[in-house]
């Protein structure tokens, strides 16, 4: 998929919204969109506990009292819990998307737009780094651009292609050579040398759209409620979503659950990953933290670290880039083990309850539920499924489907949000994929799960970190 649309028109559309720059983004404040999804929430909760009493009576008939309670814990009540208060906050959530006909204000001259540095980490990356260098050259972002190369001791040509394509598109472009492994170590010693106060992360397979930038930057140099934002994630779609039956599950993956769960937790401007792939950060601020740090989830802890000492974290749904996905089980496999290992490293070094502000010890608490979803989707979901398929629905049964009506409604609102509000602003059109959607309703999560459990293990056991 090719996101390089002319950015002449979502300008224009967007001088019309300079009135509404008054108005507050997300409409409700934070605190009370928070109370009312925390009330939704439990009421629904408290109807699933009550209706599924004839289920837990069926299960203590057959098993005993304690896995009466413990199965439908995992099962229905716990993903209840974590979809109710998705379904709540997008419901009570309006998007104002970041009007780019001004300049934001900021420490650089008024009327002009923030000088930009954009690090691409590469690792062998001959194959996608000239495609990635001319989807920034396209942009139509109205401020200076400089491109750092943050190669990690490539043995290819990736410099060579990378230095062609800019020389090519006319943008500054510079290389920083990191010869110790790890994507933590080539993006510091790239950062090292920017100068600019905003400084953007691109993965070497990543191409923006043509307004991206503008809109990323847009938000990262907004105050909600008078408060500092840190950083901010741009949305991510899959480039090689038709390639295959797992990709075409991960595109709905990226366009529902990422971004599902990316606008719940930036409603309460706490998002918990900037991620490498695309995101905007203040440079003083990533310094201040000390860069990004030795861990296999490096975003995620950098991103918990901005949120306890720097600021906000927002996220943009209109800063869109197609990233590839991996096209093969295993990579894929490994990719979300280590995933899943990120977000334990990141609750060890910045735990939910050391946040300062009450949102985000909320927001980033419920990471404490992931772990107990996968769980209970691996050693009670499936095997309740293939005890059904065999004459036996005592563990899934229509009881155990309380979270699923739920669950297509926050799908159905996403997809209906998002068709509208972001594809639709940037002439992008997706193809219309039924057989993948189902497969990531059905079975995609079955992946997910066996391969975050194995990265819990990884992390327990210490298992030696492997980043590719």
């Amino acid at each position: 998929m090719t996101l390089r649309v002319s950015g002449a028109g979502v300008q224009r559309q967007e001088l019309g919204g300079l009135a509404l720059r008054a108005r507050p983004v997300f409409g409700i404040r934070p605190t009370v969109r928070f109370g009312l999804a925390v009330i939704g929430t439990i009421a629904y909760l408290t109807l699933s506990v009550t209706v599924s009493s004839v289920w837990r009576g069926e299960l203590k008939s057959a098993i005993g009292p304690v896995m009466a309670w413990v199965i439908p814990i995992f099962m229905a009540y716990i993903p209840g819990v974590v979809i109710g208060f998705l379904c709540f906050t997008l419901i009570l959530t309006r998007y104002m998307p970041p009007p780019l006909g001004y300049a934001p204000p900021g420490p650089w001259p008024r009327g002009q737009w923030p000088a930009v540095t954009v690090i691409v980490a590469a690792y062998n990356e001959e194959a996608a780094i000239e495609r990635t260098v001319d989807h920034i050259a396209a942009t139509t972002y109205a401020g200076p651009i400089s491109v750092v190369l943050a190669d990690n001791n490539s043995s290819d040509r990736t410099d060579e292609l990378a230095e062609a394509t800019a020389r090519r598109a006319g943008i500054d472009y510079r290389r920083s050579f990191e010869p110790q492994a790890g994507k933590h170590n080539a993006l510091n010693t790239a950062l090292v040398d920017v100068a600019t106060p905003i400084v953007v992360t691109v993965d070497a397979d990543t191409g923006l759209h043509s307004a991206a930038l503008s809109y990323l930057v847009a938000r990262l140099t907004t105050r909600p409620q008078d408060q500092h934002v840190a950083a901010c994630a741009g949305a991510l779609i899959a480039a090689n979503a038709t390639h295959n039956f797992l990709t075409r599950m991960q595109g709905w993956d990226y366009r529902l659950g990422i971004n599902g769960v990316k606008r719940t937790q930036a409603a309460y401007n706490s998002a918990l990953v900037a991620q490498g792939a695309f995101s905007a950060y203040w440079t003083e601020d990533v310094r201040a933290v000390g860069g990004w740090p030795d861990a296999i989830g490096e975003d995620i802890v950098l991103t918990w670290s901005l949120l306890s000492s720097r600021g906000l974290v927002q996220y943009e749904p209109a800063a869109l880039a197609d990233t590839a996905v991996p096209v093969r089980v295993r990579h894929f496999m490994r990719q979300r083990s280590r995933w899943a290992r990120g977000m334990i490293e990141g609750i060890r070094i910045n735990p939910p309850q050391r946040q300062p502000r009450a949102l985000a010890k909320a927001v980033a608490g419920i990471d404490y539920l992931v772990p107990f979803l996968d769980i209970g989707y691996v050693f009670f979901w499936i095997p309740g499924v293939v005890l059904f398929i065999f004459g036996y629905p005592l563990i899934f049964s229509w009881w155990s489907m309380l979270v699923i009506p739920i669950t297509l409604v926050v799908y159905g609102l996403l997809r209906r949000w998002q068709d509208r509000n972001v594809f639709r602003r940037l002439g992008v059109q997706l193809e219309r994929d039924r057989r993948g959607y189902l497969g990531y309703l059905l079975s995609y999560q079955v992946l997910v799960s066996l391969a975050s459990l194995r990265g819990y293990a990884q992390y327990l056991t210490k298992t030696t970190r492997r980043w590719k």
